[in-house]
Order: structure tokens, then sequence, then C-alpha cells
């Protein structure tokens, strides 16, 4: 559409406009229509329709026993028809969750039939389970038809359906909830019942209270699985605070003796997000790697991990059962394997700890999507449920004026009964004449000409004096609570702490500090050989005693390099942007072959191109520069990575370049550099400095770019220069004693012209 056309017709708008305009209506339905739960009643739209549906079609926990459950199919059939116009599996899939003790803390729906388990089994089709809603779903459901709360039409106007539950407690912690909106999420997890009921009396006693006093309360989550969260309670507390975090969690197991000093773990609950079959489907994967996509055998790490595992462990089995929900049984390749041993490797390979993470975004109050702190949320609901059982007395209060009003209107005609019906009987229009002489309201004297001849007994005058006395009492109460805010707060506490002592139960979730457990990976200690080809190919050889010059290579190829050291080192591989990569020695491939290409090991950055490499042992000092003359000390364990990418390590100028890595052996004690043009410096090597983060270094020799920094090393006694003499014959010269004194200065000098008759372009160590 063209600017002219909208000047033309006002109304109009550009598709960019209209576009705009639906995706935020979109946006808006889905955050708060569908998938973030309200910080009042803690439900989502669906879940609380569900809840509102059942306890009109009479599903509710009354007296001392439950309504007959019915099909789900019929609950569904409800939701949809007159509040929910959505997919009938979607509305299922709500109930059902909301009906699972292994998902939800508290359940808000009993449900009876096959509702899935915690292995991630589906339920039972709609038709064939039933539902009723569970006895505490009362604390969300039972003063919702006394005004507590607003109410809207439904999606057709034929219904009105609540905006809110008047919730007693704070369900938005208890049950916690879980959902996807756009550009926003949420997972809110489940908390102790009685921990949250004291928190929030503790709020409404002091609305200043302060964090630490906040943390002892609600010291952490509650998981309806049990299991352990082994953060810090700085961790909890960090994440309560900003409302955003991630608790690190874990299984809880006991140890089993069995016969002639057998034993076994039994793992007997589960973190959040982790079941029996996914348990086991990870151990199958260790044990029994495949091949992955594009590799014509098992990777290194594969066949490392499996070996670790099989050596601890012999076999597993779920013995779960209705009595034992979770029993995960694994038993030890012997009995003479550390528990601790066997525990930390099942723990560091699979999810039996893993991280649960929080992210407290809710509808807020205002009716806006915000991420809250969990004093925020108490807060929030604190004020909601001050004003619901304000909005609750007053309602009660009207009902009661009411009735006072109707029955003082009998006392008086049961005061004057006699001419209350000589009125009756003689008159045309009653009504108005008893008005006229009684001084009556319109509804009393409607309610004296509905009165029996039964209510006009003597009796009936005793106990509408005991229902006018029991009324005033309680208009008194209920004007107390309406006038009186200290009156307001002891009801709110007194409700709630009854609440906590009928639904409260005890904490399922442990919360005790533990380290991480490593995922270590078992790797015999014995001599290797590193060999890496000029175009990057490694292998690791068996054994110190390798003949360098018997090795072969591809066509074209050649060899970079051979480096003795063990299977427990690690090989270094610096990059032309300054980056460090590592990856383990023993996850070199062996054998005769040429073996493999180290950008299958690491990941290199687009441009990046392997320049040097080294293998030692991680406390191996090594002497690293560049052509801009800088250089720094650090130990191989310092650029060693978990990560495939590597560390950024050296920083590098624009056409600065890396040099190879000198190792220093014991005794060294100078540093000899040498330039394109063959000046040579040497200086004493404690004039560097371990830099075990890198960076750019320390000036090593004063250079340019027309005369770069091209070698360097570390010496004892002395150094051999190499270059090319006349006809570029090759040519060498040792440098020692008194000859290499000529060249002895500061760091960061210029040194010396080499005078040799030759061109030099190395400088190698003497020992």
């Amino acid at each position: 559409m063209s600017p002219d056309d909208t000047t033309a017709n006002p109304d109009a708008i550009t598709l960019a406009h209209y576009a705009e305009r639906a995706y935020l209506e979109y946006a808006l339905s889905v955050v708060k229509g569908r998938a973030l739960p309200d910080v009042c009643d803690g439900q989502k739209p669906v879940q609380r329709r569900i809840l509102y549906a059942m306890e009109r079609m009479g599903l509710s926990f009354t007296g001392t026993a439950g309504a007959r459950p019915v099909k789900s199919a019929r609950v569904v059939g409800d939701v949809l028809g007159k509040y929910h116009p959505h997919g009938d599996q979607a509305a299922y899939d709500a109930m059902v969750r909301m009906a699972q003790d292994f998902s939800q803390r508290y359940p808000l729906v009993d449900g009876q039939g096959n509702f899935g388990s915690r292995d991630g089994d589906g339920a039972a089709a709609m038709r064939y389970t039933e539902a009723r809603l569970a006895p505490i779903s009362r604390l969300l459901l039972d003063e919702l038809d006394e005004g507590t709360v607003d109410f809207a039409p439904n999606y057709d106007g034929s219904e009105q359906e609540p905006k809110q539950l008047p919730a007693r407690l704070p369900f938005v912690l208890l049950n916690g909830a879980s959902g996807i909106a756009v550009g926003l999420a949420t997972e809110v997890p489940s908390h102790n019942l009685r921990e949250v009921a004291a928190a929030a009396v503790a709020m409404i006693r002091n609305d200043k209270l302060n964090d630490d006093e906040l943390a002892a309360l609600i010291p952490g989550p509650d998981y309806a699985g049990g299991g352990q969260i082994i953060s810090d309670a700085g961790d909890i507390r960090a994440a309560y605070a900003t409302g955003r975090g991630s608790l690190k969690v874990r299984a809880r197991w006991k140890i089993e003796d069995l016969a002639r000093g057998q034993w076994q773990l039994v793992v007997t609950e589960l973190p959040p997000g982790t079941s029996s079959q996914k348990v086991l489907e990870e151990i199958e994967e260790l044990t029994n790697p495949k091949v992955k996509a594009g590799k014509k055998a098992l990777a290194a790490e594969q066949v490392q991990l499996k070996t670790t595992v099989l050596s601890v462990l012999d076999a597993v089995r779920d013995e779960a059962s209705k009595d034992a929900p979770v029993r995960l049984v694994f038993e030890p390749k012997t009995s003479r394997i550390s528990q601790e041993e066997l525990i930390q490797t099942l723990l560091a390979h699979t999810s039996l700890e893993t991280s649960a993470p929080i992210n407290l975004t809710m509808i807020g109050a205002d009716g806006r999507p915000t991420q809250k702190s969990l004093r925020q949320m108490l807060a929030e609901w604190v004020a909601f449920r001050a004003e619901t059982v304000q909005r609750r007395s007053q309602f009660r209060l009207d009902k009661v004026l009411a009735r006072i009003h109707i029955l003082e209107g009998r006392q008086l005609v049961l005061l004057n009964i006699d001419e209350v019906i000589r009125i009756i009987r003689h008159s045309d229009e009653p009504k108005p004449a008893l008005i006229e002489r009684f001084k009556l309201s319109e509804i009393q004297a409607e309610d004296i000409l509905e009165i029996r001849l039964r209510q006009l007994a003597r009796l009936e005058a005793i106990k509408i004096e005991q229902q006018l006395k029991e009324l005033r009492e309680e208009q008194g109460k209920l004007e107390d609570i309406l006038n009186s805010p200290a009156t307001l707060k002891r009801t709110l506490i007194k409700e709630i702490e009854g609440d906590a002592k009928q639904y409260g139960d005890d904490r399922r979730t442990l919360i005790q500090a533990e380290k991480k457990a490593v995922a270590e990976i078992k790797v015999v200690d014995e001599p290797v050989t590193v060999v890496v080809s000029l175009k990057g190919w490694v292998r690791a050889l068996k054994g110190h005693e390798v003949d360098a010059a018997a090795l072969a290579f591809k066509a074209g190829d050649g060899l970079y390099g051979v480096f003795p050291c063990r299977t427990v080192d690690s090989l270094l591989v610096f990059g032309s942007n300054g980056r460090v990569y590592s990856t383990a020695v023993a996850q070199l491939p062996g054998g005769r072959g040429d073996g493999q290409p180290i950008t299958t090991l690491i990941e290199l950055e687009s441009g990046t191109q392997p320049l040097h490499y080294f293998a030692a042992a991680p406390d191996t000092t090594l002497l690293l520069s560049n052509t801009g003359g800088f250089g720094l000390l650090a130990q191989v364990g310092d650029m060693v990575s978990r990560q495939r990418g590597g560390k950024s390590f050296l920083t590098l100028e624009a056409d600065d370049k890396v040099l190879p890595p000198v190792p220093l052996v014991t005794g060294h004690s100078q540093v000899v550099c040498l330039s394109m043009s063959g000046r040579l410096l040497a200086f004493p090597l404690q004039e560097l400095k371990l830099q075990p983060k890198g960076g750019r270094g320390l000036t090593l020799m004063d250079v340019d770019a027309k005369d770069p920094l091209v070698s360097v090393a570390s010496c004892a006694n002395g150094v051999k220069v190499l270059g090319t003499g006349r006809g570029g014959k090759a040519k060498e010269e040792e440098l020692k004693g008194a000859s290499l004194a000529v060249y002895a200065g500061k760091r960061a000098r210029k040194g010396k012209t080499l005078d040799a008759g030759m061109k030099p372009h190395r400088v190698l160590s003497l020992g």
C-alpha cells in the first residue's frame, strides 16, 4: 500500500503496521493466555479453567468424602465447550499433569486410571481415565462465590469465568510452573507448603523481613521426586534474589549389603527432569557406544568412557514397583571396588547429577509478565490475599446485614402478631399497609407476607433472638476485620497457619552442599611418543625408543616433530590467532597408520591455521614468543582447556606471528634471541616471569617490522646458530662462554650483529 492510499482512506494501515500489530497481539495472547502462571493463584489459564469447570460440575471434595470421579473426557468436553476453545489433547495433557504426583508437589486433581509415569509413559486416552478434584484444591476454590475475585465473560459471552482463583496459599511457589512464551520463559520450582506458609506469615508480620531470615524459612526448592540439592546456600540465595539461576541437583541412594561380602548401590530418588529410563539409556550408550555419523570407528573418548564405566559397573536393572516408584539397582564389577568410586563415576557420566534451572517469570499483580525475586512473589501474594479476605469479609458482612434486617422485621411482627394478621385479613393491599403501620422496608414486608404459619410460634421468637445475637457477633467480627489492619493481619495469619497444619507435609528434597562430581577418565600412565607431521597429522606410538628417520608419512607430507611424553600428558596446538588448543595424549590414535588430522580433535576458528605443536606434562614450562619481540613464560597446564575451541592465550598485534615454543630445562639460565638481520641478544632468564593467564608478555628484544624476531632459545652453556653461507650451503656456529658473553645485555635491548660469514635463521640450545 502506498502512502497516497492511506491519505485517501484514513482507516487503512500499511502491511508492516498490520503485521506488527498482529504479531504483538499473538505474543501477548501466548504470554498471558497460555504460557505463564499468575503470581496470585499460581495457575495458567487452562489450569484455572479446568479447576473451575470441575468445581462447577460438582467434582470438588466435600465433607468426609470426595465426589465420585467422572470420565476425563467429560471434564475436557466441559472445559472446551464453555471456557477454553483450544485442542482437546492440550487440555487433557494439562489435566494429566495436574494429577501426577511426580510432576506436581501438591496435585490438584485426583486421577484414577493410567495417568502416565515418571519414565515418560503417556497417560491413557481420556475416555479411559477418571478424575475429580483433590482435597487441597479447596484452598483455591472454596471462596470462589464470596465476591473474592472478578469474573469475565468466556470466549463467546455465554458463561462467566474467574480471572483468578482466591488462593489461600501461594500456589505459584507450591507447585511451581514451566512454560515457554514468545520471548519469555518460566521455570518456577516447587516448594514445601509448611516452609512457604511460614515465610508468608513472617512477611505479614514484618514486611521488611531481611534476606537471611527469608532464606532460613525457605532454604530452597522441594521437588516432587525428592533428590538432593548440592548447591551451596549462597547460590540458592542469589537465584532467589535475582529470579534467575541454576542449582546443582543429584539423586539419593543407599548401599545394600548382600551375602558373602557383596553389596549393591540402590538409587531411590531422582533429581527433577530425570527418569529411570533416561539413566538406563545413558548407561547403555556408555557401555555399548555407537559409531558417530561420518566416522569409521569409535572415537578414543568413547572407548575410554566405555572402559571406565565397565571397570566399575557389572549390571544395572530397574526394580521399580508400586511400593517403590524409583529403585535403580547398580551392581559393582567386584565387591572390592570402592563404593565412592562407583558413585562418582555414575554421577559424573549420567543424569543422576544434573542442573535444575530457576526462572521466576510470571504474570504479576499488575497484569504484566515480569521476572520476580522470591521476596517480590511473596509480597505480591500477601497483598492479593489481604485484598481477597477484605472482599470476602465485605461480602459476608452484606449477607449478615441482610439477614439481620429480615430477622428484625420478623421480630417486630411476632411482637404484634394479632395486628399483623388483622391487617393482612382486612386489607386489599396488605404490603403497603404493613410498611406504613410498622415502618418496614419492602424486603421485610415481602418476607412477612411469605412467612409460614408454623414460624409464628413462641419457640420461633426465641430462635430469632438467638440468630440475631449470633449474627450481630459475626457482624462485629467482620467489621473489625474491615476496619482494623491489625485484625486483618491476625485473620490472615490464623487462616494460613490452619491450612499449613491441615495440608502441610515434611520436606522431600535434601539440601546439603556437596562438590560437583567430576568426569574423570582413567588413563593408564605409560610412556608414548607423539608424532606430528608438517600437515598436522598426529599419532601416539608406544614407548620412547622411536626412530624418527624410519617414520613414514603421506605423500607430500613430512615430520614436524616427535615429543616423548606420557599418556596422561597433553598435546598443545598453537594457532595463528594466538589461541592455544589442547587434546589429551591418551585420545590420540595409535598403531601403524598415519594417525588423524589434528583438526578432527579441536575446533579452529575460521581462517585460523595450526602453526606449532608441543606435547608434555602439565608442569613443563615453555617460553612463548612472537615475531614482534614479545614473550612470556607459562606452564603447559595453564594452556590446557576442556573446550575443543581452545582458550585465548597469546595477545598478538596485526602482523605478529607465533614462534615455536621453547621448553625450559633445569639449569637453563639465559635466553638468546635472534632477529632476521642477524642481531643476537642474550639476557638472564630471571628477567622474565610466569604469566599463567597469558597475554602480550614482556619485550624480549627491540625489533621492528623490517627486522622481526625469528628465533628464541634458552640455554645453560651456549647456543648453536644455524644459517646459510656462500652458495646457499648450510652453516652453523657455536657460541659459548666468552663468545656468547659478547652478545649479553639486558632484556629489550637491540643486541649485536652476528659476524659469522653466514645468514643466520635459527638458534638452538647446546644444553
